[in-house]
């Protein structure tokens, strides 16, 4: 499987219509895609650990799109709902990062880490 990860933060001079536009976008484009294996979207929480303040920037939202194939996610990023949800990535975003990434079972994990493990 693969996971298209992105992690965002709106600007926070979104009018209320802009950000119903994100909204709007993001349903769009799980909704149309059939592609789209599993979509989930999530809110940061902060419960007081170190960890939290790590990292380069720090991120509001994220979208975790899974995929049965690349092939399936080829299709999906030049879908045309990936193009408007994109378009307004580019305008509406304040920080943005995408991802992908091959996820297994944690039973799986030998096999997928082997390189690693052996270098």
């Amino acid at each position: 499987m693969i996971a298209h990860i992105v992690l965002f933060t709106p600007k926070a001079s979104l009018s209320v219509a802009e950000r119903r536009e994100l909204v709007a976008n993001l349903e769009h484009a799980c909704r149309d895609i059939p592609q789209i294996r599993r979509a989930r979207i999530g809110r940061r929480q902060r419960l007081g650990y170190g960890y939290e303040a790590m990292g380069p920037a720090q991120f509001e939202f994220v979208a975790i799109l899974e995929f049965d194939s690349r092939e399936d996610l080829h299709i999906y990023l030049q879908h045309p709902s990936h193009t408007a949800l994109g378009r307004w990535f580019h305008v509406g975003a304040d920080v943005a990062l995408a991802h992908d990434f091959e996820i297994v079972d944690a039973a799986g994990l030998a096999p997928l880490v082997a390189d690693y493990t052996e270098q």
